[in-house]
């Protein structure tokens, strides 16, 4: 949507670009870094899956000419070692590719060429323009040296996801929580040559917070600088100031808070309670001093008791935000209004080949989807919305399950085996030993046949994604011609239809070009507020049934907090122009009609 600023937007904080790749899944940015961080854009590993994390080393050594030793399953530590070994793979690689990069000429299709137009029109790619417009043969060569040097990599950052923390067995006895699969994540990372971020995601761990704290790169050096540093994915305000207390007082400074939209992302979906990214981004921009100060005082504090060097500058932290950003528009007007240091883009970087790991079968469906194929599914064994693509091989396997008469899944990888409620040892709500033993249990039970109905659905509704999630990425190398791909895409992606280049790509980000296959989308605030309103309705008809634990009140908060961000977009509506402002106007009083007419009852 067209904002009436249209100053440039120049990167921030020491960035060449001003967006990052976050993570996707488990297997679809698993080497993404190899892919773009030579030409400065920053992207982000997953540390989920150490087994694939495993195979993807194997793979790369093999590409690369470098010797490689298999990390076995024997070894308690495998899980930190693999994490280890892959990231100073990638971290070494990376540097090479980017001398490469820097001593490539200034030629047309070079990559250093290629690095230079993809950059935004910033005063770094003026410099650039300014050499290309030189006639000297000195001058021009003086100035390209300069630019060689200027051209830096992205970061290489990795994900956590803080609740899946499985306990770690070995012959039936449970080892340390040190041995949990983020905190041996968290491990691998911190004993990795790179100097980059960790994002965590999925909310506060403590004992996970607490380990940081082991590990020297993450404090600072001699020099006041940080070699690892902390970053936070957060859905509001209020998490971001808990959480980066809580840190603080350790005497870790978080370094950025990266705002996702509750729904209107990719992969797992945590939903507010019905605050929207307009609102939220407005409290973040009103109080990030307060935020900074309030947190600095912490850590400052905690330095001293606990004999730390404090950084030594003021520290300013990034605010970042990602979720359903889809034009150069939205992205420009959101750095612009808010004030924020840089943007995400994820679900159309999955019609990038160039970019993710994707296989031929569901790149084409990806191109084909709808807005019936997407949808916010109760797949994950977690417990938490999902995106799903309905048409995966993952999605049709589930089925074909069910259909025989054998459903659930065998388990190859219980990352997600976190269910106690029929042994000691956590197994996974996905698994074919879980669901059996659980739709047994409901028919002991003696519920209605339309109640039984509704909770089978819920149990046989769970999907393997913690395999199948990397599916694309075996496929695609050749490790497993036999994966049942899932495809954890936002709703974005039904306004892409073309498979695209990572050049395209960047160019549709800062407005060169647009590859939207549906020119009539709605803006992402609307989208969000259609998906949110959705999602408030099916939780409403799961409380009638009986089948929910929230309470009328919380239902109430949540549609009073809808309420109050349609109210806030009426007044930032006047930053749109034209037709585009009457669009997005008209699009937020028909939800809001929608929104009174909701109702709700006590049971």
């Amino acid at each position: 949507m067209e904002n009436k600023a249209t100053k440039v937007v120049e990167p921030k904080s020491g960035s060449v670009h001003t967006f990052h790749i976050p993570v996707m899944g488990t297997g679809f940015s698993v080497d993404t870094p190899l892919r773009v961080a030579k030409y400065g854009i920053s992207s982000v590993i997953s540390l989920v899956d150490d087994v694939l994390i495993e195979q993807m080393r194997k793979i790369h050594c093999k590409k690369e000419g470098e010797p490689y030793e298999e990390i076995s399953d024997r070894d308690e530590n495998a899980r930190a070692c693999r994490i280890t070994a892959y990231l100073n793979l990638v971290d070494m690689l990376v540097e090479r590719q980017v001398c490469a990069l820097q001593s490539s000429p200034f030629e047309e299709g070079s990559e250093i060429t290629r690095y230079y137009e993809m950059l935004p029109e910033t005063p770094l790619k003026q410099k650039y323009q300014k050499m290309l417009a030189v006639t000297d043969p000195k001058e021009k060569e003086c100035m390209q040296n300069d630019l060689r040097h200027l051209a830096v990599p992205g970061s290489i950052d990795v994900n956590i996801m803080t609740k899946l923390d499985r306990p770690f067995y070995r012959e039936g006895k449970k080892l340390p929580v040190e041995f949990n699969d983020a905190m041996t994540a968290l491990r691998g990372y911190a004993e990795s040559t790179l100097s980059s971020c960790i994002v965590f995601s999925a909310g506060m761990n403590p004992h996970l917070y607490g380990y940081i704290t082991r590990f020297k790169d993450f404090l600072p050096d001699e020099n006041g600088l940080l070699k690892k540093k902390i970053v936070l994915k957060v859905s509001d305000y209020r998490s971001a100031l808990i959480q980066g207390k809580f840190l603080a007082k350790r005497g870790l400074w978080v370094s950025e808070y990266r705002v996702e939209s509750g729904l209107n992302c990719g992969g797992h979906a945590f939903a507010t309670k019905g605050l929207l990214m307009g609102p939220i981004l407005r409290e973040f921009q009103e109080k990030r001093q307060e935020l900074q100060e309030t947190i600095h005082a912490e850590y400052l504090k905690a330095c001293a008791a606990h004999n730390l060097a404090p950084l030594d500058c003021a520290l300013r932290t990034k605010i970042t935000v990602q979720g359903g950003i889809g034009t150069a528009d939205e992205n420009a007007f959101l750095m612009q209004y808010y004030e924020v240091d840089g943007t995400g883009w994820a679900t159309p970087f999955l019609l990038a080949p160039d970019v993710v790991n994707m296989d031929d079968a569901h790149m084409e469906k990806l191109c084909r989807a709808t807005a019936e194929d997407v949808y916010l599914s109760d797949s994950s064994p977690m417990g938490i919305p999902y995106w799903n693509l309905r048409n995966s091989a993952s999605e049709e396997t589930r089925r074909k399950y069910i259909r025989e008469g054998k459903p659930g899944s065998l388990c190859p990888k219980r990352y997600i085996a976190l269910d106690t409620e029929f042994s000691e040892v956590p197994i996974c709500t996905a698994g074919r030993s879980y669901q059996k033993r659980k739709l047994q249990r409901l028919q002991e039970e003696g519920h209605s046949p339309e109640r039984f109905s509704i909770l089978r659905e819920k149990v046989l509704g769970k999907s393997c994604i913690c395999h199948d999630l990397g599916g694309t990425t075996t496929l695609k190398h050749g490790i497993d011609p036999d994966a049942t791909p899932t495809i954890c895409c936002g709703i974005n992606i039904t306004y892409f239809s073309k498979i695209t280049s990572l050049e395209e790509m960047v160019g549709h980000i800062y407005g060169r070009l647009s590859i939207l296959a549906d020119t009539n989308r709605a803006h992402m605030f609307i989208q969000e507020l259609q998906i949110y309103i959705k999602y408030l309705r099916k939780e409403i008809e799961n409380f009638a049934l009986g089948l929910s634990t929230q309470t009328e009140k919380y239902f109430n908060e949540f549609k009073e907090n809808l309420l109050e961000g349609i109210k806030y977009y009426r007044t930032a509506a006047r930053e749109f122009v034209g037709d585009q402002q009457e669009r997005f106007i008209a699009d937020l009083e028909a939800l809001h009609s929608e929104l009174k007419n909701i109702s709700i009852c006590p049971l």
